[in-house]
């Protein structure tokens, strides 16, 4: 039977769509055919269910989300009665149900709907749908006391209809009023209840819907300047020294377009980050010169300014009258509401109320997921040499709001700061070091020249070297200021891992270091090692990859069957390769039996259960094998290419093994997501490195 969660509300202004996006994140990662069913839906493009299906690359077909739009529902329960709106509400329902394991019900917003007593029909619903009930209440602007007793009404009232309220979230208190409200709702209610402080960054409009809804004409800015949110707003009609003195990070400057002094003045000041500015609004359908515009361009590339038809009075109004909205075209407010929803809900406990059995099957995206929590669980400092690097700082801004790891920046602090301001991005909470001008600097070139004075290495020398943002970090991972760290996007590998080789070193138990990518699969994920460091291994050092990759496959949840990967299986062929390969399966064998591994085995038959069952029948590897050693690097880069390429499979990697201490290395080609995982993937290494030592 398809289990169902419904979703719902007691009035409007509750930030639901909060709570929807959370419970959706937390549903993917256990399975990975998860549905959606609207009941009811008002006119127009539906923003939650267009950012679900972004997000989470849903295939489900948009009209088979809907029961009915208001208009349709209130008609028909005015002419035909409640019973057959429910009727026609709970058929729809159940022809999702039939195609998912698990369907998100979005009960209805409480907005202009027509429908008397909403509560009780979402209660009905629910009931009809066999869902349970996560109930939110909003609690913004009202006081502590008044919030709870909402809370308490709002669980007694479903309750007393008959639902299986699985949990109570109260979301948009005051942050100061969080902990009181937890605490006494914690004592009084007999389910789960979660208290969420309000977000500035989440009700914030964003620029690209300021213009929209004021009918603006952007004159400078680009996608990025447009996505960033508007925390505040600064009049300007002052003189521009005072002007300065009002601005705030994340404001929006608006002021008449005849006011080029301010429009410089503004942009100036955010190109110097003293503060960073969400952007300029241009009010009286006035436009400054040409040549004013240019130079603006020069200021601050990106930062947007937009020119609207209004006055600065009625622009005003319609201003602070709008809010931000969760849609598919505002991904960062999306990671601002998940890491607010991750850092307050007890996930865990709510996972275990839904009673979702986790699939089979592991997806890609069920892979990240994991990567996320389990880096969350306990929270390690990475460092990323590669600070004004924009991919990096993209992918920063992402950990961050989803409160992954602590992270730290190596760069020219000062153009650190301006490429995020440019970005949009806010770097509060983030350690900013300058390694030419770092305190630290002279510690570490002690340190290195110590470690490399059989090279020859003298104190001033290793002045120099360590000034390298590589370096610098390394002695960071090693001296203990950090617990990981991750580089590769602008430099090459060695450039990344021979501060590593230098300074870390490798395990007391690691001949070599090696790597394995993470091949996520439709269905699956498997290890395959090594592809990135090692041309030739010898059969010792193969035995050696081989137990570093089962364990490293262990450590992130993949079931370790190793095959040792040759052009021919079992004892039908010989040679010098295949013989290495047979030596370095004997050798595993003889050092850890408590690990299942073949070889020389064929790829085929490794990972297909026809083929083995024909090639070597009986094996408990063959067939099933989960971590893949090719026998030299260029056999293997080839495969995790083709794979990559061939089967759309995510590559996630090179994950460097064998040293005492975790660093990673990227592709100059990694997108956003790909450090993400890398830096989800190092904070996790550390983890395990503190429980071994």
């Amino acid at each position: 039977m398809t289990r169902s969660v419904y979703v719902t509300g007691i009035d409007r202004g509750d930030g639901r769509q909060v709570v929807d996006l959370g419970v959706m994140e937390l549903l993917t990662r256990q399975v990975d055919r998860v549905g959606v069913f609207r009941p009811l839906v008002h006119d127009g493009p539906d923003r939650l269910f267009e950012l679900l299906r972004a997000r989470y690359r849903l295939p489900q077909d948009p009209a088979s989300v809907y029961g009915l739009d208001y208009h349709e529902a209130s008609a028909l329960q005015a002419e035909q009665g409640t019973d057959e709106l429910v009727s026609r509400l709970v058929e729809r329902f159940h022809q999702v149900a039939q195609k998912y394991e698990v369907v998100l019900v979005l009960g209805t917003d409480f907005a202009a709907t027509q429908l008397p007593d909403e509560l009780a029909l979402n209660a009905r619903l629910a009931n009809e749908f066999g869902a349970s009930v996560i109930a939110v209440v909003g609690g913004k602007g009202q006081p502590a006391e008044s919030v709870r007793a909402e809370t308490h009404n709002a669980y007694r009232a479903y309750a007393g209809l008959g639902c299986d309220v699985l949990a109570m979230i109260v979301n948009r208190v005051a942050a100061e009023d969080r902990d009181v409200i937890a605490e006494r709702l914690a004592a009084r209610l007999p389910v789960p209840c979660s208290v969420l402080p309000d977000d500035a960054a989440l009700s914030a409009p964003t620029v690209a819907q300021i213009t929209s809804a004021l009918g603006g004409t952007v004159l400078l800015g680009d996608d990025s300047g447009l996505a960033r949110d508007a925390l505040d707003f600064v009049f300007g009609g002052a003189m521009l020294p005072n002007m300065l003195k009002a601005l705030t990070p994340g404001c929006l400057v608006v002021t008449p377009g005849d006011r080029a002094d301010l429009v410089v003045g503004s942009l100036a000041a955010h190109s110097a980050g003293t503060p960073p500015i969400a952007g300029v609004l241009l009010t009286l359908n006035e436009r400054p010169g040409e040549e004013i515009l240019r130079l603006a361009a020069r200021l601050a590339p990106g930062t947007p300014v937009v020119s609207v038809a209004g006055g600065s009075f009625p622009t005003a109004g319609e201003l602070f009258a709008l809010e931000g909205k969760l849609n598919a075209a505002t991904p960062r407010k999306a990671e601002t509401a998940l890491g607010l929803f991750e850092r307050h809900v007890d996930t865990g406990a709510l996972l275990e109320g839904i009673s979702v059995a986790r699939s089979g099957r592991v997806t890609p995206m069920m892979f990240e997921h994991e990567l996320l929590e389990q880096a969350r669980a306990d929270r390690r400092r990475v460092v990323l040499p590669e600070g004004t690097e924009e991919r990096v700082l993209r992918a920063a801004d992402v950990l961050l709001r989803r409160d992954v790891c602590d992270l730290t920046l190596l760069g020219d602090v000062d153009v650190i700061r301006k490429k995020a301001a440019d970005l949009g991005i806010d770097l509060a909470g983030t350690q900013l070091i300058d390694p030419q001008s770092s305190q630290l600097r002279q510690a570490f070139a002690e340190r290195y020249a110590q470690v490399r004075a059989h090279r020859g290495v003298t104190v001033e020398l290793a002045y120099d070297v360590v000034a390298d943002v590589n370096y610098f970090g390394t002695l960071m991972v090693q001296e203990g200021l950090a617990d990981g760290m991750v580089s590769g996007a602008v430099h090459s590998t060695a450039a990344t891992i021979r501060p590593a080789f230098e300074i870390i070193k490798t395990k007391p138990d690691a001949s070599i270091v090696s790597s394995v990518f993470f091949m996520c699969l439709a269905d699956k994920v498997l290890v395959y090692g090594d592809c990135a460091v090692n041309p030739d291994p010898d059969a010792e050092q193969l035995a050696d990859i081989a137990v570093q990759s089962a364990a490293t496959a262990a450590r992130f949840g993949v079931e370790p069957r190793i095959a040792m990967l040759s052009y021919s299986t079992g004892t039908s062929g010989s040679g010098a390769d295949v013989d290495k390969v047979r030596e370095a399966t004997d050798r595993v064998r003889e050092s850890r039996p408590d690990l299942r591994i073949e070889g020389p085995i064929q790829y085929d038959a490794a990972v297909e259960p026809s083929v083995a069952a024909t090639k070597l029948p009986g094996s408990d590897v063959a067939g099933q094998a989960t971590v893949l050693i090719f026998p030299d690097l260029n056999t293997g880069n080839n495969t995790y290419k083709a794979v990559q390429r061939s089967a759309g499979a995510v590559a996630v990697g090179p994950v460097l093994q064998g040293l005492r201490k975790p660093v990673n290395d990227l592709s100059r080609g990694a997108l956003v997501q790909d450090i993400v995982n890398t830096v989800a993937i190092t904070a996790i290494q550390a983890q395990g490195e503190e429980r071994t030592a």
